[in-house]
């Protein structure tokens, strides 16, 4: 579709909510899965107190993530034209998921 042809705004939105949605849906397995293989890890060859305090750190970064991701996806969900992501939400996420990664890969070494 042209420019043109998108209306008054110039713009189209097809289903880019519903594709958004679906990627924080993602977002927040993948979360899932790096925080439950974090604890198996940190299992696997005994329990150590760096390792527990890791898991736990993961632990509490996915439930901060999902918080935010949730959040995101109902504002998604419940206009037919959502208000962007504010900046400090997005750092969040952001810095949610980096540091998952960090202590997923703390307890892989």
């Amino acid at each position: 579709m042209s420019g043109a042809d998108a209306g008054p705004q110039g713009r189209d939105p097809g289903l880019q909510p519903e594709r958004t949605r679906l990627a924080w849906r993602r977002t927040t397995l993948s979360g899932t899965v790096v925080a439950v293989l974090a604890a198996k890890a940190a299992l696997h060859g005994g329990a150590t107190a760096l390792s527990v305090l890791a898991t736990a750190l993961c632990c509490a970064l996915w439930l901060a993530f999902l918080r935010i991701a949730h959040g995101r996806i109902r504002a998604l969900a419940a206009a037919d034209r959502p208000r962007p992501l504010t900046p400090p939400h997005a750092a969040a996420a952001a810095l949610c998921t980096l540091a998952l990664a960090l202590c997923g890969a703390l307890l892989v070494l």
